[in-house]
This record gives structure tokens, sequence and C-alpha cells, in this order.
């Protein structure tokens, strides 16, 4: 199935203010769907919660990587892991590899 709406231009750029609005929107979002696992975010869309510390971490908003998951997941991870993280199983670590493999072409 071929989508019809074609892609925004890579070079439009989002202005500040209304990133930084939907982007905490989206970590609201990921906070409240536990049940979306970082596995399957990382099988589909090829990033997960870890990804977005991590860039959090490199654009400055925090100090180290424990910090910036802190940000992005409301509590230290290891909490959230032992709360809300099964365990992964040999399908979702392939669909994770496959997905991940595509963003090697991407910043």
């Amino acid at each position: 199935m071929t989508n019809s709406v074609p892609a925004p231009p890579m070079d439009v750029e989002i202005p500040d203010e209304v990133a930084a609005q939907a982007f905490r929107r989206l970590v609201r979002h990921l906070r409240h769907r536990h049940d979306a696992e970082n596995i399957d975010l990382m099988g589909l869309a090829g990033f997960c919660r870890n990804c977005l510390a991590d860039w959090v971490q490199e654009a400055g908003g925090a100090e180290d990587r424990d910090a910036a998951r802190r940000l992005i997941y409301g509590m230290d991870f290891a909490t959230w892991k032992s709360r809300y993280q099964g365990e992964a199983s040999e399908e979702q670590l392939a669909r994770m590899k496959e997905s991940v493999a595509k963003n090697a072409d991407h910043p």
C-alpha cells in the first residue's frame, strides 16, 4: 500500500517553541503508555525512550545518561525497567535489528 500524501521536504524547519511543545507532549505520551515497550518502538520506528534520552543528553539537556533517562522516563530507568519492561522475544529482537539497520543512512 502506498501513501498518496507526499512527505514534506526534509529541510522544513519546525520553530523551536513548536518543537519543544511537541517534544514535551511526546514525552508525556510515552510516560503514560508503559505498554508501548522500547523493544516494540525499536522494532517499528528504530528508536525508543533511551534514544530520546541520548538525544537530550547530546543536545546538552542533561549532564549524563542517567539524568537524561530520568527526564524521559519520569523516574530512574532501573525502576521503570523493573515495573514495565518484559523479556524481549526472539521475534522482537529480529524486528528491532531489521528496523535499526534502516537508521544507517540517517543522522
